[in-house]
């Protein structure tokens, strides 16, 4: 039996950051855990988080890997399961605490759409979709956020 030893400090740092495990069948597939974590989720421990705040820094993460996949032609949406909602094309994320997790975009016909979710409730499937905009870089919404996570001072 291994029976490691931490200092105060130790203890204090693997409490606050997060932790990340995926295996994928590509063995060159890149893992969210192969990301740096921006400081704004690393500044406070996990503990002193809302639910909220902890659900969106992840999905975050996995926003920014998920669009590092894709092509110029195609941007990041979320698709909806059981319901006619259709695919939500991602422009903006946010949370409300203790407990709300928000989408903000448009459907496929440019219509505006926000989804509103409790985090016990959050499940969300990230979908390739064609850019809106054929002339138009496609937005990286996962960027932009990770960027802002950058610079969060908490």
């Amino acid at each position: 039996m291994d029976d490691v030893i931490a200092t105060a400090a130790e203890a204090h740092e693997a409490d606050a950051l997060p932790r990340v495990y995926e295996v994928h069948s590509d063995p060159d597939a890149k893992c969210a855990q192969d990301q740096p974590l921006p400081k704004g989720m690393t500044g406070k421990p996990v503990a002193q988080k809302s639910p909220a705040q902890w659900a969106y820094e992840r999905t975050v993460m996995y926003l920014k890997k998920f669009e590092e996949s894709l092509d110029e032609n195609h941007e990041v949406a979320m698709g909806f399961a059981g319901a006619d909602a259709g695919v939500l094309r991602i422009e903006g994320m946010g949370y409300f605490d203790p407990d709300i997790v928000t989408f903000y975009g448009v459907d496929s016909k440019g219509a505006k759409m926000q989804l509103v979710q409790h985090v016990t409730q959050l499940n969300v499937v990230l979908r390739a979709a064609p850019k809106a905009v054929k002339t138009a870089r496609p937005n990286r919404i996962g960027f932009k956020l990770v960027q802002d996570l950058e610079q969060a001072e908490d």
